[in-house]
């Protein structure tokens, strides 16, 4: 089997870029792949921070043809032209928001029509709605043959946008190329200045307000009547530009110092020290598809706390592999925390995530790829 996967992948930054980095490394093992990126992926007026990375390569994919460019349409079919070139069985298209519905719109229309299109859906409308968001994303869609989805709720979204759709459900695979900078326990928590009887709970990755943080931070007095030693790390980057009401909050709740700030893009080598340094990983998000946090978690071996709300639940196995607790309620989610620290040494939650590994594994995801080839040439 012949594929070629269009999506970003080093040196753009971001869990997309990771994702499809990882998967064109796994998928390999079953096919040829050739991997099809931007030569821009968003302009600097929509985007001011920097898009590239070039120090953090652990998911570097060689070979790369930089041709796609979201605002130049002749790039867009210079694509299609190399597509049909190289006459592959499937083209496999990262999709997460409808900015890139026209480009990938006008690609498909000049592809070679023997190689069927996959959409690999990560949010089939986005978390920010805006005008014409829906009109654009069902443009977008109805040019693919199939689709592969990570949660029951894009299931739903897609229906929505597409009329009997071809599509398989699978989870989102572990992020396996972070817990190769090996960090022991003790000298993560050194260098993050933490003590080894510290009870360390973390939010990793972008400040957004549709990921809660606001009710993490309103939660940590409650958790910390109980366990004192309670720690909150937050790691990420502010991606709204509002700071300071964080900040502001922090203040609020008189717990300053047990609250750690770490703001900015996090490199590769110090992903794998935050987790390491953590005992649970809390995602108190108020509206989600999926998260990819949640399987980075998983390949550190960490318990997960998740809201209910989207695919998230799916994701974790309640009392096994973390806890589901309700949305926008931090007593509740306090009351989540201090349940794990009651039951961690009674549950071997290490062992049970272990147990989840092939649900969760990049052989799974190859699999459904040969699902999704074989249903596609009936």
């Amino acid at each position: 089997m012949k594929l070629i996967i269009l999506g970003p992948v080093y040196p753009y930054k971001g869990g997309i870029s990771q994702y499809t980095g990882m998967m064109c490394h796994h998928l390999k093992d079953i096919a040829e792949v050739i991997t099809l990126s931007y030569s821009k992926q968003y302009p600097s007026v929509l985007y001011k921070k920097e898009q590239k990375d070039f120090v953090n390569d652990s998911c570097k994919v060689d070979n790369v043809k930089y041709i796609f460019s979201t605002i130049n349409p002749i790039t867009w079919v210079q694509s299609a032209f190399f597509c049909n070139k190289e006459k592959s069985d499937m083209i496999i298209i990262q999709w997460w928001h409808p900015f890139f519905a026209i480009p990938y719109g006008i690609f498909c229309r000049f592809l070679n029509r023997k190689s069927k299109v996959i959409y690999l859906c990560h949010n089939v409308f986005p978390h920010d709605s805006f005008p014409m968001s829906r009109f654009l994303t069902k443009f977008a869609l109805r040019k693919g043959d199939g689709f592969i989805l990570h949660s029951e709720l894009d299931v739903e979204n897609l229906k929505r946008a597409i009329s009997n759709p071809i599509y398989k459900r699978t989870a989102i695979p572990t992020f396996d190329a972070f817990n190769k900078f090996e960090a022991e326990f003790t000298e993560a928590r050194m260098k993050l200045g933490l003590h080894f009887e510290d009870n360390v709970l973390l939010f990793f990755g972008f400040i957004r307000e549709y990921k809660g943080l606001k009710f993490l931070i309103r939660a940590l007095p409650f958790i910390m009547k109980q366990k004192p030693n309670t720690v909150l790390l937050i790691v990420g980057d502010f991606f709204e530009n509002n700071k300071d009401e964080y900040l502001n909050l922090i203040k609020e709740t008189g717990c300053e110092k047990n609250i750690h700030l770490f703001d900015g893009y996090i490199t590769d080598q110090e992903i794998c020290v935050y987790f390491t340094a953590s005992d649970l990983i809390v995602l108190p998000y108020v509206s989600a598809t999926q998260s990819a946090v949640v399987q980075t978690a998983y390949s550190f071996s960490k318990p997960v706390i998740v809201t209910d709300v989207g695919g998230l639940p799916e994701a974790v196995e309640d009392g096994v592999t973390g806890y589901v607790v309700p949305t926008r309620d931090e007593e509740k989610l306090a009351e989540g925390v201090l349940k794990y620290f009651s039951e961690k040494d009674n549950i071997d939650f290490k062992a049970n995530i272990k147990n989840e590994a092939y649900k969760f594994s990049w052989d799974r995801m190859n699999e459904v790829v040969v699902y999704m080839a074989m249903e596609l040439s009936k």
